[in-house]
């Protein structure tokens, strides 16, 4: 199976998963990973700016990766895999948990 199948995979399974455990509109609790060096962390949080997120900053004990913790409202488990989609378009290098 192609890289972008499983990956299409993976959002439909995530999508179902949502659907069955929370009433939308629904508070969701996003994670990454991304190098501290660089724009990482900023863009990240750029792209759930103006959202009314919650957004923690983590850096790792050496200081080499930083997680962001976002916790934003959303509509619908379309509106979670867009954002994630989009994370992963805009930055490079980020790890979604």
């Amino acid at each position: 199976m192609e890289e972008n199948q499983k990956t299409e995979a993976f959002y439909e399974k995530l999508k179902g998963q949502l659907y069955d455990t929370a009433l939308w509109p629904s508070e969701y609790l996003y994670k990454f990973i991304v190098e501290t060096d660089g724009n990482g962390v900023e863009g990240v949080e750029d792209i759930f700016n103006n959202m009314g997120a919650v957004i923690k900053r983590n850096e790792s004990k050496k200081g080499k990766y930083t997680s962001v913790s976002i916790h934003v409202i959303m509509k619908s488990p379309e509106d979670v895999v867009a954002k994630y989609k989009e994370v992963a378009e805009k930055i490079e290098g980020v790890i979604s948990l």
